[in-house]
This record gives structure tokens, C-alpha cells and sequence, in this order.
């Protein structure tokens, strides 16, 4: 009867870990030694990290002054901003609804944004002015000034449809450089929807006193806004 040789012993997957944790214990070793070295060298060139950080406190704070030096700028061009009748009758429409944002934000709106085109669902400029009121705002650039076709209650009753109800608007507001008709004021004052004619825009882009101060019968404010 032959005798089967003794099965040897696997030691191949103990013999790779030895080895591994050997090869891990310098890798550490010296991770450690790297460590002390540099919070050695740290230590006895602390001066060098005083003046780093000396030197990110000035350049923070220079920063920080050139920021709002830009702030300021930007806002006192903002201020200053006028339109006369004139220059706004040359304006494409889509330039019209641009200063009618930029005007806006003049009077502290600063979130005012152009949002007129292809499904705007009767909405081109939409604003929030510093007492946390929403604006929605339609714009009805006439080329002709008041020589042009007046918007009418057709325009009114779409921007009635959606003011509101789409755009969850607290002041909803149509703005043309034309004429709007008398049945159309009769439906804006029915459905408490409110009108820049020719005459109130001529006095507010020519002037310095925002919208809200111009107009009557403005839903009371909200809470102040982060915008205020």
C-alpha cells in the first residue's frame, strides 16, 4: 500500500501579509520622521509664519476695500442713472425691457432681472424692491411713442392671467412708452393691476424717486427682504 506524501502547508498568503505589514512600518516611520522635522523647522522659523500671516491679513483686507470701493461704484452709477422719452423710443423692445430692469434696480431692487422672450408667460422684468414686495412687470415698447397702437385691455387681461397666479406678483405692473386705452385703465383698476403710462415713465426714468413712491394703491410691504 503506497503512502501519500504529507500535504504541505499553504503559506503563501501569510508570507505576502508579513510582508506587506513590513513593507507599511518605514512608509509610517517616515511619515513620522518627515512630520517632526517640518513642525521642527516651524518652530524655529516662527517668524516666517508671522509674516504669512501678517501678509493674508493685509491682502484680505486690501480685498475686501477694493470689493467695496466696486460696490460703491457700481451703485452710485446705478443712482445716477437717467432716461429721457426720447432715448427710450429708439430702444428695441428688448433693449426697453433691459432699461426698465436697469431702472429697477436703481431704486434698490437688486435682484431685478430681465426675463422677457419665447414663453415668458406675460412676464418680462421681475423685481423685488427693499420692502420685500414682488414685482411683475410687462413692457410695451411703441415705436411710435404715443403715436403708436395703445395697449388695451387684451394686453392687460393676459398679464392679469399671469401675474399672479404664475408669477406669485404682489405688484403687478404694465409699463409702456405709449398710450393705454380707457377701458384698459377701467381693467386694470378692477383687477388691481397697475399702469405706467407715458407720462408716469417720462417723470420716473427722467427722475430720482423709485416707482413705489410714484404710484397709488401699492399692496402694503412685506417684512423687509434681504434686500432692504
Amino acid at each position: 500500500m503506497t503512502r501519500r506524501p504529507p500535504a504541505r502547508r499553504r503559506t503563501t498568503s501569510r508570507t505576502s501579509r508579513q510582508k506587506g505589514g513590513q513593507s507599511v512600518l518605514p512608509a509610517a516611520a517616515a511619515a513620522v520622521v518627515i512630520t517632526v522635522m517640518v513642525v521642527e523647522w516651524l518652530l524655529a522659523h516662527w517668524w516666517l509664519l508671522l509674516m504669512g500671516a501678517v501678509l493674508a491679513i493685509v491682502g484680505g483686507l486690501w480685498w475686501w476695500q477694493e470689493r467695496t470701493q466696486r460696490v460703491e461704484q457700481e451703485r452710485a452709477r446705478a443712482r445716477a442713472l437717467r432716461y429721457q422719452l426720447g432715448q427710450l423710443d429708439v430702444l428695441s423692445h428688448r433693449q426697453f425691457e433691459y432699461a426698465i430692469r436697469d431702472l429697477m434696480h436703481r431704486d434698490g431692487c437688486s435682484d431685478a432681472v430681465q426675463v422677457g422672450g419665447r414663453g415668458d408667460l406675460g412676464a418680462d422684468v421681475k423685481a423685488t424692491d427693499p420692502l420685500g414686495r414682488r414685482w411683475v412687470i410687462q413692457c410695451k415698447h411703441r415705436r411710435n411713442g404715443a403715436q403708436g397702437a395703445p395697449v388695451g385691455t387684451p394686453e392687460l387681461q393676459v398679464l392679469n392671467g399671469t401675474g399672479r397666479p404664475v408669477h406669485k406678483g404682489d405688484v403687478v405692473l404694465m409699463v409702456t412708452n405709449g398710450r393705454i386705452t380707457e377701458p384698459g385703465r377701467v381693467f386694470a383698476r378692477q383687477q388691481r393691476l397697475h399702469l405706467v403710462d407715458r407720462q408716469l415713465l417720462a417723470s420716473w426714468a427722467a427722475g430720482s424717486r423709485p416707482l413705489w413712491e410714484l404710484l397709488p394703491a401699492l399692496p402694503a410691504p412685506r417684512r423687509p427682504s434681504h434686500l432692504s
